[in-house]
């Protein structure tokens, strides 16, 4: 079930040490500038080849992020 969180409750989750996994969906190279400590990288270009390695518990809270520019 997917659904938009606050800032605040991220940063709820992150404090409070809650298990998550947390993704940052800009490329790589953007990804290597600056990320929310924790976060892995899971560029768009290269969803089907790493979503499998990188989120194998399909069962786990997977909150999605992109730290755009804009």
């Amino acid at each position: 079930m997917a659904r938009e969180i606050s800032r605040d409750e991220l940063k709820r989750k992150l404090d409070s040490r809650e298990e998550f996994v947390l993704l940052e969906t800009l490329p790589q190279e953007k990804y290597k500038q600056g990320h929310i400590p924790g976060a892995i990288n899971l560029p768009p270009d290269q969803v089907r080849q790493l979503a499998p390695k990188l989120l194998p518990d399909k069962n786990a809270e997977i909150i999605l992020y992109c730290g755009s520019f804009t």
